[in-house]
């Protein structure tokens, strides 16, 4: 599910308007509005929380709501929206060795494969490289006193981990990622899941 900017949502107070008016060419059912307005609700844009800075000028966070919470169950929700870390070593892929990749839990947007995760001790999934560096948003969060740099997912807004100076060639990174926020998809349901096309990064 994509994010929606206040740009994005205001468009369908533009498409209500002219439902109420009836202007011709752009009449809208308010059944279809309604539909498409419920979707927007669980993604919401909101301000970036206290002592987070974007790297990039188009992120967008999650705007907490009930619905969100109820679709991705209690962990998930404090990690992808309220930015929360789940405990090492006690969560679903920091020891997972199947072969696959690994999709944001919101959206089902692939973020990370099997074939740069690594074993970093630290009880994350860790992975040295992304599926594709244009999914992901990279922020500034000087929270706790610290100075880290967090990882989003650019499509759906939601926390994933943070990354480090500290992996593996060739990157050098470690994408220290929360098993709450991603879902893994094995290597062999990959194209019934509508993944077809990265099957080609296990052909190595």
């Amino acid at each position: 599910m994509p994010i929606f900017t206040p740009a994005t949502s205001a468009n369908y107070i533009v498409f209500a308007i002219f439902c109420i008016i009836d202007i011709p060419g752009y009449i809208i059912s308010m059944k279809l509005f309604f539909v498409i307005a419920s979707v927007a609700m669980l993604t919401l844009c909101t301000k970036a929380p206290k002592g987070v800075t974007s790297m990039q000028d188009d992120i967008c966070y999650i705007e907490p709501n009930e619905a969100l919470r109820e679709q991705l169950g209690e962990e998930a929700y404090r990690v992808l929206v309220e930015a929360a870390t789940e405990p090492p070593f006690r969560n679903a892929y920091w020891n997972n060795h199947e072969e696959g990749i690994y999709v944001d839990k919101i959206d089902g947007t692939p973020l990370f494969a099997s074939t740069t995760k690594f074993d970093s001790g630290t009880g994350w999934p860790s992975f040295f490289a992304p599926i594709d560096e244009k999914n992901l948003i990279l922020v500034e969060d000087n929270s706790f006193g610290m100075r880290r740099i967090e990882v989003r997912s650019k499509s759906s807004g939601g926390h994933l981990g943070h990354v480090f100076d500290d992996g593996p060639a060739p990157t050098g990174k470690r994408y220290c990622i929360n098993s709450a926020s991603i879902k893994f998809i094995p290597k062999e349901a990959l194209a019934d899941a509508g993944y077809i096309n990265l099957l080609s990064l296990f052909d190595n």
